[in-house]
């Protein structure tokens, strides 16, 4: 059974089982309010799935691709929430979860903000329920999609404003279940943050 977060688009939190399957899910689109939520979304999906912590074998996250801010506030509650607990975090690419049950070919988009989306393009399914990437996760603003992503003209498009949190967890449930890779623990933002560290100190005159 595991909790599952993502911030990569909206908040979304949920808990899920391999055999039971969804026994909760919360979502809040706004992409501002990730902090002022998630705590709050984090214990009313425990509460609605009516469990105990210690019920939960892991924490899985939601590693983009997303905006810096946002999917910075995901990663580090839910790393936060597994260490409290004593229990690993498993990392899945967000797209790979709005993928999640599609069959036929899809283009997954998401926002990126500063005039550009993020995407990911996927042939179908596996035989073990898996969605198929095949290419991408990549960045690119929306008039180029057409000339970025090869063979366009035969994906289906999915514009998601929210990456579902219980699509996360189940298929992290089945990436273990298989002896699938989880993503990387390295945060997929795909640009540079808005500061970063200068190369020395500053001099003073």
């Amino acid at each position: 059974m595991l909790l599952a977060i993502d911030t990569s688009a909206g908040t979304s939190v949920a808990v899920v089982d391999r055999d039971a399957g969804i026994l909760s899910e919360l979502i809040e689109a706004d992409t501002r309010r990730h902090a002022e939520v998630i705590g709050t979304m984090i214990r009313g999906a425990l509460d609605q799935a009516g469990i105990a912590v210690t019920d939960l074998s892991g924490v899985a996250i939601g590693m983009g691709p997303g905006p810096f801010t946002g999917l910075r506030v995901g990663i580090a509650a839910a790393r936060a929430f597994a260490l409290g607990i004593g229990r690993p975090v498993v990392p899945v690419v967000s797209h790979d979860a709005v993928a999640f049950g599609a069959t036929d070919p899809i283009l997954v988009v998401t926002d990126a903000r500063r005039r550009e989306v993020y995407w990911s393009a996927y042939s179908g399914t596996d035989p073990q329920g898996l969605p198929i990437r095949a290419s991408g996760p990549g960045l690119t603003g929306p008039d180029q999609l057409a000339t970025t992503v090869s063979d366009f003209a035969t994906y289906r498009r999915v514009d998601a404003e929210v990456v579902s949190a219980a699509s996360i967890g189940l298929v992290a449930e089945l990436l273990y279940l298989h002896k699938r890779p989880f993503a990387s623990s390295e945060a997929l933002y795909l640009r540079s943050p808005d500061v970063t560290m200068s190369a020395g100190p500053k001099r003073v005159s």
